[in-house]
């Protein structure tokens, strides 16, 4: 499920061998150019508008799902909320980020209940169609809805890419976790990089 953007499988294979060779398997996260992130404008959970400039100075631990998502996003989110809570008053200095992929499903006040569920820090943000679409195109996020055999209308799935990105204070890429990442791995490299580590 875990797609860069829904790229061929060619493109990534090129990636992974040009930008990813120190990099043993399981290694935890990944590091890449700032090919990841950008400007964004999206609704929060309280409904106020917000972009990366509002969370300056934070780090940010961005992920992208959704609130019927039946099992993927809720164990992902589920091991970012564990990494937050093993990092006790560091976790202060990350604003962790739950940006859907389903904006037509997704209002501020069903991602509220959807997220406390998880953190209290987590925050959902939603958006038109248009700027769902032009976050997921800032961060190679590939997303699509699909419908089971006999289901139809909005009675369906959306597949989507399983990575959680890291972005710095200053709302650059920093790094980016793999999904079956486990929360004391993230944990570890969350610490390197709030201790100023490369």
């Amino acid at each position: 499920m875990v797609r860069l953007a829904g790229l061929g499988l060619g493109f990534c294979l090129a990636v992974a061998i040009v930008l990813f060779p120190v990099f043993p398997a399981g290694a935890g996260e990944r590091q890449l150019p700032a090919l990841f992130g950008g400007p964004f404008e999206l609704t929060d959970e309280t409904g106020a508008r917000v972009g990366p400039e509002h969370y300056s100075g934070r780090f940010m631990l961005v992920y992208f799902g959704y609130s019927y998502c039946p099992d993927i996003c809720p164990t992902d989110l589920a091991i970012m909320a564990a990494a937050l809570d093993e990092l006790g008053p560091l976790s202060g200095k990350i604003q962790p980020l739950l940006i859907t992929v389903d904006p037509a499903r997704d209002t501020p006040e069903g991602l509220l209940a959807f997220t406390d569920a998880f953190h209290p820090d987590l925050v959902g943000l939603t958006g038109s169609e248009a700027e769902i679409a032009a976050a997921a195109r800032a961060y190679r996020v590939h997303r699509r809805k699909f419908w089971l055999e006999g289901s139809s209308g909005d009675d369906y799935l959306v597949d989507h890419s399983t990575l959680t990105y890291l972005m710095g204070p200053d709302g650059s890429f920093v790094t980016m976790f793999p999904r079956g990442t486990g929360p004391e791995r993230m944990t570890e490299v969350l610490r390197k990089y709030l201790a100023g580590g490369s």
